[in-house]
């Protein structure tokens, strides 16, 4: 609770009663302490883009125009008081927005409803907005009167006016506050087929929240602020407040000492907790039903325009922590209560990138406990680790997990000094440092590490000769033919596996003769199933990497699939998520018998036409593999690509025969776990073969109703198979992390991580479209989304009342558009006609495992405009290219633009691009090859082409996991503009789906309620 200021100071000309004479909008974003609304007005006025606010005077309405500096820093903001009418508008109830409620209300109750709309903002539209892909239904909704609550004032002290100076320093607002509504700013003019954005579309009321009548409240008490000078810590600043709340219970606190650490279960001192204040940042929605102009500054909307940045402030807090490209929670503060988990709408967990790629100037420490044997707690098996306490001496030491006293081993006793620090601390990495790897001992093998295998399982049907899949430029290999589908056996048992340093040329010679083997095949069938099993005959002794290379659907033998792609019967009805399930049980059972001989499987799937992706990519989903989709396969496309992505199959670092299992403190437990594996007890991952590419997502949840500890521990452990030049060693990676327990869900927010989010985010929705409508998955997302958004907003719309905006958490300001995003993806967008079956499932299995920054870029790709470093020799040291927002508005038709997804290039040509540009970077005269579907870009004799590939090189190095295949397209070029570059442009308006203005008033609107 602020103090409540005992005089009211007006500004002259300003009117003081209950009914503003003209209620205005306020700042797109402010991101104040304290903070209050100032409602939207009737005449639209320019807006700010950027307001920083601590301590500052409410604004009434005002007869004379004013000018407003784009970036202001002041104190608490007291709002204007909002008109006398404000009805919140219904939010979603959990069965989603989609469910009509009933009428319950009369004509003339509406149109009194209807009459009171006008008088203040935000108005409660009668007609929902459908979600995304679901046409607009019209709705009625219910409305109950609310009693009245009564508005009191509250601010800072009253102070001097005359600190209310103007900020010289801050650049001004071009425009005037009480200036022309602006009228809506056309579509790049070469877009006549893209629709123009509508009326804001309604959105879906519910009638469990209810419309309030109109709230008489007292004029406004305005206290002049102080200036505070403002701290750019980030694109949207957000600075502390002169009157500070008391500080969140279990707040944010961090070992940076050791000395710390002697007092097991217990947190740090929490002094440095008393000034922190709660940051956040609010967008201004002006908008009114029905009208063409959104009310919202879509150049102020928060965009990554910087790349995915990692939560590396975590450190500073916990420094023994391990470096969270390797485990990341999805908020380091874990609530203290059920209760308070309740109101935490978002995914509580983690996600776990074990072999992750160390940080830059850092590796992972390998330590070797020798015959003594690695330190471990007797009780929960956690490994020794610098949250570990040592008492008596040295001679025992405390488990951070489950508190039990060890005895510490002779070999590995060390004295104490006078802080109670072991000596030795500084040379031993496992008490100094969060990530580990430890050298396991023969106690810890199962059997003597074996040599890595690899077998390839190579479809030679006509598709695959036609598609130039098996040409080669590498004479005649011995060929055994298996006739017998149904009881397959190994015609040479021992004899089919050679070693590859000795048997090279047999290698190379097989490679050499495979198109010549098959060059006039005319079979149309593929045994894949009968192949399978053989395959597993071969390999089960061993264990390895089984690839396959499979171009038709399986039509032979055992495991044989149907053409069910084009069943459009089935899209829309509750039967449709099993055209993305496995079709034949055979695929899943063969995946686990691979497990179960540490077998990992990679599909590599180039058909033209359906192959039942769904269906085959079970076999990597349960073994720890990959699928790599190549559709309408074409050598002279994807040769680059192939080549590139299964040399770095071959060669990454990779733990073979892997498991995994992740060790929480008390009072808490992961539940669910996402990614590809296989579960072989409650907590332990079966990984026949895991790399540096590939990440796990798992769920959280509390085991007591009230937790009584102050820190929560969790450790990951990888016990794998790791080969070397000479032979192969059992390793264990350890990652070991800590977070803070809370009683305050503001906290909760402050450390929240988007990435973790939105990567857990994702990966439920690719498993809910298993089970259900891609429909009610995206439904799923934006009901997390507004409910988790409507809980922060209850937090300080009383206090503030921050009419007229969307408020927001610093930590979640790109949420909203990543959901966006996730809905448009090409794994959960529209319906049949947005994207083709195998395309959507090899897309939900690769977001399975793609790692935070992979899955970030996938969902909001990077555009770059490159015209100018292609007509500009840049020496070294130029500038880097600049993201821009993903809208049609970013694009010239003068300019080149690359879009980058991590997989792929898409270059696109503006239509008035100059012809020898043009015809530098093609390669040929373009008016005589009018087909870009046919061309492959590479590098030619001119300095353009020689520029352009530079420029490709670059972007391809930031993320060494996949090789992006360009493709070119030619502005206007329908429709294969539409399907390879428009629909990546997620921030504007598709058939069926919101754009990034019209989902942020949708998001806005349904968190209104109270």
């Amino acid at each position: 609770m602020q103090p409540r200021g005992k005089e009211q100071a007006n500004f002259p000309g300003r009117p003081t009663s209950p009914f503003l004479a003209a209620p205005q909008s306020s700042t797109p974003f402010r991101s104040p302490g304290p903070v209050g609304g100032i409602e939207a007005s009737g005449p639209s006025r320019a807006t700010t883009p950027f307001v920083s606010s601590g301590p500052m005077t409410g604004l009434g309405a005002s007869s004379s125009p004013q000018n407003m500096s784009p970036f202001l820093s002041s104190g608490p903001a007291i709002g204007t008081q909002p008109s006398s009418y404000r009805a919140p508008p219904p939010s979603i109830r959990s069965n989603g927005p989609s469910s009509p409620p009933t009428s319950s209300f009369s004509a003339q109750d509406a149109s009194t409803y209807q009459q009171s709309q006008a008088l203040g903002f935000p108005p409660a539209p009668m007609h929902p907005p459908p979600p995304i892909g679901q046409p607009h239904m019209p709705t009625s909704g219910t409305f109950r009167p609310q009693s009245q609550i009564p508005v009191v004032p509250m601010g800072p002290p009253p102070q001097s006016s005359s600190q209310l100076t103007s900020r010289s320093n801050m650049p001004l607002s071009s425009g005037s506050v009480f200036s022309a509504p602006r009228t809506p700013q056309p579509l790049f003019q070469g877009y006549s087929n893209v629709p123009q954005r509508a009326n804001v579309p309604p959105f879906q009321p519910d009638s469990q929240f209810q419309a309030s009548r109109p709230v008489s409240q007292p004029p406004m008490q305005v206290y002049p602020a102080a200036h505070v000078p403002p701290t750019h810590t980030s694109q949207y600043h957000a600075h502390q407040s002169l009157v500070s709340p008391p500080p969140p219970v279990g707040g944010p606190m961090g070992f940076s000492s050791r000395e710390q650490l002697q007092h097991p279960l217990t947190g740090p001192p929490i002094g440095g907790v008393q000034g922190l204040v709660e940051e956040f940042q609010s967008l201004t929605v002006g908008s009114v039903p029905g009208a063409l102009d959104p009310g919202v500054d879509t150049k102020s909307l928060p965009r990554p325009l910087n790349g995915a940045e990692e939560p590396t402030k975590i450190l500073e807090v916990y420094p023994f922590n391990c470096h969270p490209r390797f485990m990341c929670l999805t908020t380091h503060a874990i609530p203290n209560s059920q209760s308070l988990l309740s109101r935490w709408h978002l995914p509580l967990g983690a996600v776990v990138h074990p072999l992750a790629e160390a940080p830059d100037g850092e590796e992972v420490p390998i330590v070797n406990f020798g015959p003594a044997g690695i330190i471990r707690c007797r009780r929960c098996r956690t490994y020794v680790n610098p949250y570990v306490t040592f008492t008596d001496a040295g001679r025992k030491w405390r488990c951070n997990l489950c508190s039990l006293l060890n005895d510490v081993p002779g070999e590995y006793y060390c004295a104490l000094d006078a802080t109670g620090r072991r000596c030795d601390l500084d040379q031993r990495p496992e008490l100094s440092k969060g990530s580990v790897e430890f050298v396991a001992s023969t106690e810890y093998m199962v059997r003597p590490p074996m040599p890595p295998l690899y077998f390839f399982l190579i479809d030679v049907s006509v598709s695959a000769v036609c598609s130039g899949l098996l040409e080669s430029s590498l004479t005649q290999p011995q060929m055994l033919v298996v006739a017998d589908l149904d009881d397959v056996f190994l015609p040479l048992p021992d004899d089919l596996l050679v070693n590859l340093s000795d048997s090279r040329h047999v290698v190379d010679a097989f490679l050499d003769s495979l198109p010549i083997m098959f060059q006039g095949t005319s079979n149309v069938e593929s045994a894949f199933g009968p192949a399978l099993k053989a395959a597993f005959m071969v390999m089960s002794q061993l264990g390895g990497k089984l690839l396959i290379f499979q171009s038709t659907l399986p039509s032979l033998g055992v495991g044989r699939l149907r053409l069910r792609g084009d069943d459009l019967r089935m899209y829309g009805t509750d039967k449709e998520h099993t055209l993305r399930l496995p079709e034949d049980p055979f695929y899943k059972q063969m995946a686990a018998e691979f497990t179960k001989n540490q077998i990992a499987v990679d599909i590599y799937a180039f058909s033209e036409k359906y192959s039942d992706i769904a269906s085959l990519g079970s076999l990597a989903k349960y073994t720890g593999g990959q699928v790599y989709h190549y559709p309408s396969f074409q050598t002279a496309v994807h040769q680059e690509k192939l080549r590139y992505e299964l040399a770095r199959n071959l060669t990454r670092e990779t733990a073979w025969e892997a498991v995994m299992r992740i060790r929480c403190g008390k009072g808490v437990r992961f539940t669910t776990y996402h990614g590809h594996f296989m579960l072989r007890s409650t907590d332990l991952l079966a990984l026949p073969a895991v790399d540096c590419d590939k990440a796990f997502a798992m769920q959280l949840s509390l085991e007591e109703t009230l937790m009584t500890t102050q820190t929560v521990y969790f450790q990951v452990a990888l016990f794998y198979q790791r080969y070397t030049s000479s032979s192969g060693e059992r390793r264990i990676r350890v990652h070991t992390a800590a977070a803070p327990v809370v009683a305050d869900l503001s906290e909760m927010y402050r450390q929240a991580d988007t990435g973790a989010i939105v990567s857990l985010l994702g990966r439920l929705a690719i498993e809910n479209s298993l089970s259900q409508k891609l429909e009610d998955a995206r439904q799923s997302l934006q009901l997390k989304l507004v409910k988790s958004l409507k809980e922060y907003r209850n937090l300080y719309v009383v206090q503030h009342r921050l009419g007229g905006r969307l408020i927001f958490p610093e930590s979640l300001k790109f949420l909203p558009l990543y959901v966006l995003s996730l809905c448009k993806s090409v794994a959960l967008r529209g319906g049949y006609a947005d994207a083709l079956l195998d395309e959507r499932c090899a897309a939900g299995y690769n977001m399975m495992i793609l790692p935070i920054s992979g899955m970030l870029k996938l969902i909001y790709p990077g555009l770059f405009r490159i015209d100018e470093s292609l007509l500009k020799d840049f020496k070294d040291g130029q500038e880097p290219l600049r993201q821009l927002p993903l809208s049609v508005q970013s694009l010239d038709p003068k300019g080149v633009y690359v879009l980058d997804d991590g997989f792929n290039f898409i270059i696109w040509l503006g239509r008035m691009l100059s012809s020898d540009l043009l015809n530098n970077i093609v390669g040929v005269e373009l008016a005589s090859f009018p087909d870009l579907s046919r061309v492959v870009l590479c590098q030619h004799d001119n300095e353009i082409s020689k520029r352009l590939m530079r420029v490709l090189k670059e972007l391809r190095a930031r993320d060494p996991s996949s090789y992006q295949s360009c493709r070119l397209v030619r502005q206007g070029e329908q429709p294969r503009e539409l399907s390879l570059f428009l629909t990546n442009l997620v921030e504007d308006q598709t058939a069926g789906s919101s754009g990034y203005v019209d989902w942020i008033l949708q998001v806005f609107r349904q968190s209104q309620g109270s």
